[in-house]
């Protein structure tokens, strides 16, 4: 149950402390010379193999400008039943029926292939509601909480410029792109970073913007940001980031030790925000610095 939206000034505790690939294979092009070599090599039959067909050799006087080799189209591999598209979609009604409304979100989740985004092993359960491993203790969050975070800090509006904080795996940077123009993430592991990157190439994101660095910072040279979402919980929101907020913007963040909710935080004025408690979440810890 939330609680009543508050306004309040700094310091910052005020805010928070009320609660297969298809590789194209190629015939070869005949010509005159190679025709005529074939036509006059016999092979005998082996093995009820009747050897090849006589290949007629073409008149001088034929044209070969307008000869092209032919592709030979490899069948499509057949797709895993547990990571289809229909199965996706079953994700995305479950979403929709726990509550989320934002059809641009829904639409976005629905869009990105969340099987992409972890271990091969673990991929046979991408669309369950749950969060899963990525390594190096961090966890790819659940599709529940990815869509109700964005579309709180959505609020029905167009989203120019997002800060994310915490990367992981790349894949709510992702379901991000599709909803605000620009997007930038921030990951301070620098192998998770990597692993973004790499999970992210195939999909050519344009606007997505990796950034490797100490997310408590933000990243103040592309301030100010009309929403900022974390992927950590910290014991209360570090003042860059609340500072790093375009007048009116959102910021969605997980606040708490061991007992987490999932804070709205709105920026009313030049040293003033208004905060509200939206649920009991449970993420990874926030910490400084990088790894």
């Amino acid at each position: 149950m939330s609680d009543k939206p508050r306004t309040f000034p700094l310091p910052l505790s005020s805010v928070v402390d009320k609660g297969a690939k298809k590789t194209p294979l190629f015939a070869p092009v005949a010509t005159p010379q190679t025709a005529t070599q074939n036509a006059a090599r016999h092979v005998p039959p082996q093995h009820g193999y009747p050897g090849p067909r006589p290949v007629a050799v073409p008149s001088k006087s034929h044209s070969y400008a307008m000869e092209r080799a032919q592709p030979v189209v490899a069948p499509a591999p057949r797709q895993n039943p547990l990571v289809s598209d229909a199965v996706r979609r079953a994700m995305v009604q479950r979403v929709a029926r726990q509550g989320v409304k934002d059809t641009v979100v829904l639409g976005a989740l629905e869009a990105v292939p969340r099987h992409m985004f972890m271990e091969e092993a673990l991929a046979s359960q991408a669309y369950i509601d749950a969060s899963l491993p990525i390594g190096h203790q961090q966890t790819i969050s659940q599709p529940y909480i990815v869509a109700r975070m964005i579309e709180v800090m959505r609020n029905g509006g167009q989203l120019k410029r997002v800060l994310e904080i915490g990367t992981g795996c790349g894949y709510q940077a992702a379901v991000l792109a599709r909803v605000a123009q620009e997007v930038y993430s921030i990951e301070r592991i620098k192998p998770l970073h990597e692993l973004a990157k790499n999970n992210l190439r195939p999909l050519r994101v344009p606007n997505l913007r990796l950034h490797y660095g100490d997310g408590m910072l933000g990243l103040p040279q592309a301030a100010p940001f009309d929403g900022i979402i974390l992927a950590a919980a910290g014991l209360e929101v570090p003042q860059a980031l609340l500072e790093q907020l375009a007048m009116g913007g959102r910021l969605v963040a997980p606040v708490g030790a061991r007992a987490q909710r999932l804070e709205l935080i709105t920026r009313i004025g030049k040293k003033e925000w208004t905060s509200e408690t939206l649920e009991d979440c449970h993420f990874v810890p926030l910490r400084p610095g990088t790894a």
